[in-house]
């Protein structure tokens, strides 16, 4: 690929990254009534609200507050799958350029993981509850992962996330009902 075309498919990503981005903020409270639509609604609201790069939306709470309403298992499989294509944006940002985090921190800290120990890390880190996971993406599309091995590795650790947040959801509203 020359360098040429391989600059204007890293701009192209880094603004539609940041374009989806300023979109999905402003249509925040929208969105949240996608989850009267059932286990389709969850899974775009899990999407959209991991398609913000660096600014969280609260799709985490409806996975909760859904858990109470629907099983679990399938709030869980909804959102997660969500949760992982929505996470494609921070891919795309890193695969488009790093610029705007290299200096960060924390930035710094989890390129060498993800380098060294690829799909390991990026599982865990989508598993964890982290408002850091972007970087994540964006250190994995920096580094060239091919995209379907961040996918095979975000979406378990998505499932494994929204299943905790959708059982603690279903949980809580039995212990509330029946002290």
């Amino acid at each position: 690929m020359s360098t040429r075309r391989q600059t204007i498919l890293r701009v192209a990503a880094l603004l539609t990254a940041l374009g989806l981005t300023i979109y999905l903020i402003s249509i925040r409270e929208q969105a949240r009534h996608l989850a009267a639509y059932g286990y389709p609604g969850i899974f775009l609201l899990a999407l959209l609200s991991n398609a913000t790069v660096l600014i969280p939306l609260p799709g985490l709470a409806v996975v909760f507050a859904m858990g109470s309403v629907f099983h679990p298992v399938g709030v869980a499989l909804a959102a997660g799958t969500g949760g992982a294509l929505g996470e494609l944006s921070g891919y795309l940002a890193g695969f488009g350029g790093q610029a705007v985090v290299e200096r960060a921190d924390i930035y710094n800290k989890i390129v060498p993981w993800v380098q060294r120990y690829g799909g390991p890390v990026i599982l865990i880190l989508a598993a964890i509850p982290n408002p850091f996971f972007d970087l994540v993406g964006i250190a994995a599309g920096a580094l060239k992962i091919p995209l379907h091995k961040f996918l095979l590795w975000c979406w378990p650790g998505q499932i494994i996330k929204m299943l905790l947040f959708a059982y603690s959801g279903s949980l809580s509203i039995n212990w509330l009902l029946h002290p």
